[in-house]
């Protein structure tokens, strides 16, 4: 069976997804060129779709560790790069290709907060590919707008030994940001790399300023007596 035109179409579909689910997508730091491992925390059904944006933006090629289990459910992501555990040696050769290898050294999604035990996989690549190890710190959070926004920190690239700490630190790193910022504006520092369809502040607060004016209850003119019942003028 011929199946050229299906990596195509999931990679406009993934991009789609994320134009549409997510109100933007911000970044501070980045990857080295070429071969490199990254090593994302993963709490979020949408990180393995931040990172394939981020390599098709910049014209990179990129292979994804996902769990035998989630390969099971959508086989079809192989067109695009997600290749299981068992295949560490080809993803080795990959990263010494000039692949970006997203692993996610947590195993699985977990649940939103601290840094959670880290598998060896992701260090194992990188030594044996002789390629940047690059913790990264990624959060999908709901803001002043209704939609969710992701934002993404590029760590410095670290020794094996060294993940657990610079993954826990760029995440902290992040968290902070996030806290300290302006809810309405991104932190200092990240720069936008999608545009996302959803509703941002800005255009939250022009409809409610629309509907108010609308609606007139944003009128500052006096307030209109009461009207006159048929039989007399209302007592106060």
């Amino acid at each position: 069976m011929n199946r050229w035109w299906i990596a195509p179409m999931l990679r406009r579909t993934i991009r789609t997804q994320v134009r549409r689910g997510l109100a933007g997508v911000w970044v501070r730091g980045g990857p080295p060129e070429g071969g490199a491992v990254l090593a994302p925390n993963h709490h979020s059904f949408w990180d393995g779709y931040l990172l394939a944006e981020l390599a098709w933006q910049a014209g990179q090629p990129l292979r994804v560790m996902m769990t035998s289990r989630q390969l099971d459910r959508f086989p079809f992501l192989q067109l695009i790069g997600a290749r299981p555990p068992g295949q560490l040696r080809s993803l080795a050769r990959d990263a010494g290709a000039g692949y970006w290898i997203g692993v996610f050294p947590e195993g699985a999604i977990q649940a939103a907060g601290p840094l959670q035990a880290l598998q060896p996989g992701a260090g194992w690549l990188a030594q044996i590919a002789r390629v940047p190890l690059v913790p990264v710190a990624i959060r999908v959070v709901v803001r002043a707008g209704p939609g969710p926004e992701a934002f993404l920190r590029f760590g410095t690239p670290c020794l094996t030994s060294e993940l657990p700490s610079q993954l826990a630190a760029v995440l902290q790193a992040l968290d902070a940001d996030l806290s300290s910022a302006d809810p309405e504006r991104p932190p200092a520092g990240y720069l936008l790399r999608v545009t996302g369809l959803g509703a941002r502040p800005d255009e939250v607060t022009l409809a409610v300023r629309w509907l108010t004016r609308l609606s007139g209850f944003g009128r500052t003119e006096a307030a209109p007596e009461l009207p006159v019942p048929a039989h007399g003028r209302m007592r106060p």
